[in-house]
């Protein structure tokens, strides 16, 4: 055991936890709770845009990717930046349009209480389950620091992530994703030049071995009207037009972003927020490919033995190979970007639970029974995750695959809707419904039933249910 870095990881839990639970101070209402009051910056909002979008699924699948590919996941954050100016332009208006504290409160004023619930569910459901798979990862560095696969270990991560954000509500998940964010990339950027170190010739040498083997390509303009075409998940169309669908969808109508961009101060903040956390995230992924370029030259140069699960290798040789303190930092970086993601999560979670569900209900309610129906449902959820995640154990494909697929799958139905809702005057809420039906059943059909990649899963479920709730506006009552 290696008792300087496990104190360091020890250290950096406890100090994160009390630094979250602090922020439980002038909390009057709602507001407070699921917004932080509108106070935060839009640099902090920028940078947690970013944690949430990050997980440990990122850190330990990203430079899988790299290591058994080469750099074509790069073409998906091409996408990424298209669909944050289309949110900019064409959510963002009609989000401070008024006080909304979830996503779905726009579908309510658009459609009705029906579609507002429809989609708040689907959302909680594949939410939680995309959630307890990252939440799982945890579980790839925890066995490997401890040296085993004890379900103890997500526990203790799952609990203190619970702590702080039952207590400190979205401020504390906003201030500790800057801390956490700023942690996991100097730990990376800490863990590249290590990495880059134990390589004899240096970058010279990496960049030989690396071209040779293709491992910086990016791009692939392949094109044809084929399966194959549709099956391969990283091409330049797949990851232009899958990553835009995939991004508007995910921070558009997806309450764990849209909470965020809810909590700035106002409309413009909240667009300088989102366009500017593309380029960090350009940045971040980049570097995390590029450490699995650098491992892929480094285990070749050895003729180290792979892992059988590529998702191990990085913290693995973090773990293993870096010096005292620095592998504790990074380690710790790790786990930093899995209670942001997951304190995001246990939020947003609560936050459309009480208000789209309890509230909705109730219209009246004071604000002390609410902070505390807030707090409950946190902790609730918590528990639903903790749950998800053991039974995750059973996943054998990458991590980082499997978390966007699952994610893929609603999100094109969301999207949708949500442009039907925005784009169209003429539809109601049973063709909404009917479009949002057909939209996720289609992408659970070509999900289970063809080799379709899930990086168009979204453009599909979008152009479905659109079409669909469009056409089924012509047969509606009174229409």
């Amino acid at each position: 055991m290696r008792y300087f870095d496990l104190a360091i990881i020890l250290a950096y839990l406890a100090g994160i936890t009390l630094f979250g639970a602090h922020f439980r101070r002038g909390q009057k209402n709602l507001r407070d709770y699921f917004l932080g009051g509108r106070t935060a910056p839009w640099w902090a909002i920028s940078l947690s845009i970013v944690s949430a979008e990050t997980s440990t699924l990122t850190i330990v699948g990203t430079p899988a990717l790299a290591f058994g590919g080469n750099m074509a996941f790069l073409q998906l954050v091409l996408g990424y930046l298209l669909a944050r100016i289309v949110i900019s332009f064409l959510f963002l208006p009609h989000y401070f349009r008024g006080e909304m504290f979830t996503a779905y409160e726009l579908m309510r004023r658009r459609f009705g209480e029906g579609i507002r619930k429809l989609t708040a569910t689907i959302f909680l459901v594949t939410r939680a389950l995309a959630e307890g798979v990252r939440v799982f990862a945890i579980s790839l560095v925890i066995s490997i620091v401890l040296g085993t696969g004890e379900i103890a270990s997500i526990v203790l991560i799952t609990l203190l992530t619970l702590f702080y954000t039952f207590e400190g509500g979205m401020t504390a998940v906003i201030w500790t994703d800057v801390v956490q964010m700023t942690l996991y990339v100097v730990g990376a950027v800490g863990s590249f030049f290590v990495i880059l170190g134990k390589i004899p010739g240096g970058w010279d040498h990496v960049v030989t071995v690396a071209a040779a083997a293709h491992k910086f390509d990016v791009f692939d303009f392949r094109f044809a009207w084929n399966m194959e075409f549709f099956s391969r998940t990283y091409s330049f169309w797949a990851g232009l037009a899958g990553g835009c669908f995939l991004t508007t969808a995910s921070h558009g109508t997806d309450q764990l972003m849209v909470q965020r961009l809810l909590s700035a101060r106002n409309q413009s903040q909240s667009r300088a927020a989102l366009l500017a956390s593309w380029a960090v995230i350009f940045v971040q992924f980049t570097l995390f490919l590029l450490i699995g370029v650098l491992l892929f030259v480094y285990y070749g140069d050895l003729h180290l033995p792979v892992p059988a699960q590529r998702d191990r290798i990085y913290p693995e040789f973090v773990w293993n190979s870096l010096p005292p303190g620095a592998a504790g930092i990074i380690v710790a970086a790790i786990l930093a970007a899995a209670m942001a993601n997951l304190s995001a999560a246990l939020n947003s979670l609560a936050s459309t639970t009480v208000v789209d569900f309890y509230r909705a209900r109730k219209k009246e309610l004071d604000e002390k029974k609410s902070i505390l129906l807030a707090r409950l449902a946190t902790v609730a959820w918590g528990l639903v995750l903790l749950a998800i995640a053991i039974g995750a154990a059973q996943v054998s494909k990458s991590v980082l695959d499997t978390g966007l697929k699952i994610a893929s799958v609603p999100f094109g139905a969301l999207l949708g809707v949500f442009l039907l809702g925005v784009l169209t005057k003429k539809p109601g809420q049973s063709a909404a419904i009917a479009g949002t039906v057909a939209g996720l059943g289609t992408v659970l059909y070509i999900n289970f039933w063809t080799p379709i990649a899930w990086s168009w899963y979204v453009l599909i479920g979008t152009t479905v249910t659109f079409g669909v709730g469009l056409a089924a506006s012509f047969f509606e009552h009174g229409k």
